[in-house]
């Protein structure tokens, strides 16, 4: 539990460093991979390969963001280490919860300037509209849910990447009454 909460801590000051200056600083991010060292000796860490799979996904999808201007190379790098904490088995709900709340931001921001709003709309996309949504924000919010609700159990069912095939031995745990994933 001290190392999400510590995790949490480092995602937040990532998430106010880029809304402030809209950028991560790279400190976060190493701080980030050297909690995770530590992670993987927790009984909450997700197996080595599998946090290894989601990181090189995650800054896959993130580099290509990178490259096409819709994030940035800060928000890649956070985004690959967060994964690491999640592992395959959580990266969807990282993915869903970060791209939920970026687009919260952006809502919310566009809703205070309905000027900008407008002149986005009229142009098409197409133009200078200044900054755009502090992406890293989004990362942060996404990971810190999905983090605490891993290691709280509300998302046990799904596991690290663990849901395996049903096994003869499941199917006899459950025909005798008890929960399938019990032993």
């Amino acid at each position: 539990m001290a190392l999400a909460a510590a995790a949490s801590c480092v995602l937040v000051w990532a998430a106010v460093s880029d809304v402030k200056t809209r950028k991560i600083p790279n400190l976060s991010v190493l701080a980030l991979l050297v909690l995770f060292l530590g992670w993987t000796a927790t009984d909450f860490g997700a197996p080595t390969l599998s946090s290894l799979e989601a990181a090189g996904i995650g800054l896959a999808v993130t580099v290509a963001l990178y490259a096409l201007k819709v994030i940035g190379a800060g928000d890649s790098k956070l985004f690959a280490v967060a994964a690491l904490f999640m592992g395959m088995g959580y990266l969807p709900f990282f993915a869903l919860g970060t791209a939920l709340a970026g687009g919260a931001i952006a809502a919310v921001s566009l809703a205070t300037r309905p000027q900008r709003a407008l002149a986005m709309f009229n142009l098409r996309g197409k133009g200078d509209f200044g900054p755009g949504v502090p992406y890293g924000a989004a990362i942060a919010i996404g990971g810190i849910v999905v983090l605490w609700a891993a290691v709280s159990g509300v998302l046990a069912p799904y596991g690290y990447g663990q849901p395996s095939p049903i096994t003869v031995h499941d199917l006899n745990r459950a025909l005798q009454g008890g929960h399938p994933r019990a032993y």
